[in-house]
């Protein structure tokens, strides 16, 4: 980790499937997004409380991104820890975007309500398999997404 870089450990829930994609050179990613919300016990009432959700959208690259889309689905509960990072742009109609998004070191099921078994993967080349289509899509002949599963407005980052 360089200098200024902000670490963070974050518990929530994944919101989707992971989606792994592959750049035109073959290298893998994984893009997710991780829900957690704060809970606190309200002594008066007697009850727990809901805070305000927060969505952190988070991608993770290599054989990460493929062990992520391999494990992980919709609904699973995960401790991730990564990089927070600003990403700025402009869209087509050239307004100034920003958002913050986890560049992920590291992620696993939290075992605090589950069980798993892990199973440790035996490195070859540590190379990911391209996909057959050589592109950034899920499959050939899909539409350009932006990279959240919605196709592409413009008002996305480009990443």
């Amino acid at each position: 980790m360089s200098v200024g870089e902000t670490p963070l450990t974050i518990v929530g829930n994944l919101t989707d499937d992971p989606e792994l994609r592959f750049t035109p050179s073959g290298v893998g990613m994984a893009k997710f997004s991780v829900a957690s919300t704060p809970r606190s016990y309200d002594k008066t009432s007697g009850q727990w409380q809901d805070g305000t959700a927060m969505f952190l959208r988070c991608t993770a690259w290599r054989d990460l991104a493929q062990h992520i889309a391999d494990s992980l689905t919709k609904g699973m509960r995960v401790v991730v820890t990564g990089r927070l990072r600003q990403h700025n742009w402009q869209t087509d109609q050239g307004e100034n975007r920003s958002m913050l998004a986890l560049e992920v070191d590291d992620i696993g099921p939290s075992l605090r309500f589950a069980t798993t078994t892990v199973t440790r993967l035996q490195r070859t080349n540590g190379a990911v398999p391209a996909p057959s289509n050589g592109g950034w899509s899920t499959s050939p002949g899909a539409p350009a997404t932006s990279g959240w599963g919605a196709p592409s407005t413009g008002d996305e980052p480009p990443f």
